[in-house]
This record gives C-alpha cells, structure tokens and sequence, in this order.
C-alpha cells in the first residue's frame, strides 16, 4: 500500500470521529490546510463544484451569497467525478473561477465527494452516522450541504436549487 493510500485510509476513519464538522480540516486551493472550526458561529453552504457542468453558471449565485450575509460562508469543493468535468488543474480552477465569476469565496484543492477516496469532510457530510441528519449521496456537480453555527448539518439540497433560493436563504435571515 502507498504511503498517501494510508494516509487518506487514517484520514477518513479519524473523521469517523467527529461529533461536528467543525472538528474536520481541508486543504484550500492554495495549499494551506483549513480548520472548519475557522466557520464556527458562521453558517456555510459546502459545494461540490466544476468549471465545465451544466450549472457551471451557479457560480454567480454562489458568490451573491457569500456577499448577502456576515453570517454565511460558502465554500467549493472542486470535484472531477462526474462527467470528467473539473479537469484543470487547482491553480487554473482559481484562475477560471476569478475572472470569469468573480469569486472570492474559499475553495479547497480537488477532492472526491464519494468513493474509496472520499474527503473526510464529504465523508462526514453523506454519512448519517455522523452528520445525525441522514445519509446523503452526492450525485452530480453543485450539491449543496448547509451547516449550522455549530457545526450541525442543517440541510441538503440537490444541483437544480439555485443557490439563492428562499430554500437555503431562510436559514440565515
């Protein structure tokens, strides 16, 4: 076994410890590593996002948002499992996303949402066991999970709710 296979192994059963995902860590587009307990008294809408989908054009929404509210965080989570269509690289991601919406919002490096190599944060976000709210199977691009002040997943919202919507936006008024 590969020394980075282990890690990841390490990595997603010390999430199985978590009571919250303020508990969890990722590492950004940038390479550093993240504690989501950064969000804590915050609301975050966690996205599994990519530069060449369908609902690509949710970028927009995405940073309407972020910018709506001191109250929420919106955070991507670039992922390629669905229809190859987050192939670029971290850096060319950041560049694609900045000048063409505009976004500002935190991104993480690129992760796998499902799967033997499933981010221990998606790990906890599908996973009843852990989230207490459900089991949850994320099954395309812009998946949206909404987590509370602290920590608490809220909600789970499939691709077709526009990140605007009264559906997520109620929570956080």
């Amino acid at each position: 076994m590969k020394w980075f296979q282990l890690f990841t192994i390490i990595l997603i059963t010390m999430s199985t410890n978590a009571q919250n995902i303020h508990e969890l860590t990722y590492t950004s587009i940038d390479g550093e590593l993240v504690s989501m307990k950064s969000y804590e008294d915050q609301y975050v809408l966690v996205v599994n996002v990519a530069s060449f989908c369908g609902y690509t054009s949710q970028y927009n929404e995405l940073q309407e948002l972020h910018d709506s509210s001191d109250r929420l965080k919106v955070v991507a989570f670039p992922c390629n499992q669905f229809g190859s269509q987050e192939p670029n690289s971290e850096s060319e991601i950041k560049s694609f996303c900045s000048s063409k919406f505009s976004v500002n919002f935190p991104m993480s490096s690129k992760v796998d949402v499902k799967g033997s190599q499933v981010s221990p944060i998606y790990n906890w976000l599908t996973s009843g066991d852990l989230n207490k709210l459900g089991d949850f199977e994320v099954s395309w691009n812009f998946n949206k999970f909404l987590v509370g002040p602290k920590g608490d997943l809220i909600a789970y919202y499939p691709s077709s709710v526009n990140p605007m919507s009264n559906e997520i936006t109620k929570h956080i008024k």
